[in-house]
């Protein structure tokens, strides 16, 4: 009996610290896909979960950082999701590959369109992002959820010293270190991958020939032994031959 109280309470305490911890860890969030270096270009994921049981999401909301203004934001089409983008004018224009940006994106706007995020449920948004800023360690969207039932959520508190989470936190993306080149991100696995394919096909053209000379080289050995086997064979049963007919005189 002690024994079933002592494992009842334990039960009762893990599922408090899993209701106390579910909420908390359930906000809208922003991942590269691979990594996000400075400099460079990358694919972010905007993870939306559902917190509500009794409503579904229907709108998001993302602000892209005014302080480190991006030239190339890109949206990936969403099944189900009407998007719109915002742009603004800069205070100091981007150079870009030589060319001067004067307005940069502002905000993404996701709107369902005969979808929606249920219970239950979570749906990323992944949006193609660059330059990325040279001169600074992370990057802050604020983010706007919207339910069905005209609920709105806030999701734009910036971090708080010492690692503190707030309560309703921005999307925060951490930025790793720029390569030796200078480069960064999707962009340059693509090419590397584009170039490691050229090199394969290059070789094959070398690597069907050898196989080929090697093809040719067994079959000449292949006739040049039938025909040795055939004259050895032929000799064998002369030999026989005229050995009978010595025996035979």
């Amino acid at each position: 009996m002690k024994l079933s109280r002592i494992a009842l309470a334990a039960g009762v305490a893990a599922s408090t610290v899993l209701l106390v911890a579910g909420p908390a860890s359930a906000h809208v969030s922003v991942q590269p896909v691979g990594e996000a270096a400075k400099g460079g270009y990358a694919t972010l994921n905007f993870k939306v979960p559902n917190e509500r049981d009794q409503a579904s999401t229907v709108k998001l909301e993302v602000n892209f950082p005014a302080d480190h203004p991006l030239s190339s934001v890109t949206p990936q089409a969403v099944p189900g999701w009407k998007i719109s983008i915002d742009k603004s004018k800069l205070d100091k224009p981007l150079e870009v590959h030589g060319k001067k940006i004067t307005e940069a994106v502002s905000k993404v706007t996701w709107t369902a369109d005969d979808s929606e995020i249920a219970p239950g449920y979570f749906q990323q948004f992944p949006v193609s992002v660059g330059a990325l800023p040279e001169d600074a360690d992370q990057l802050v969207f604020k983010a706007i959820q919207t339910y069905d039932n005209k609920e709105v959520v806030r999701w734009i508190e910036e971090p708080k010293a010492g690692g503190e989470e707030p309560d309703s936190p921005a999307p925060v993306l951490k930025l790793t270190a720029a390569s030796e080149d200078g480069d960064g991100g999707a962009a340059d696995e693509d090419a590397k991958e584009g170039d490691d394919h050229k090199a394969a096909d290059s070789d094959a053209p070398a690597k069907e020939s050898s196989t080929a000379a090697s093809s040719s080289s067994s079959d000449t050995t292949a006739r040049t032994l039938g025909i040795i086997g055939i004259v050895i064979g032929i000799a064998g049963v002369a030999f026989g031959v005229l050995a009978g007919r010595r025996r035979s005189a």
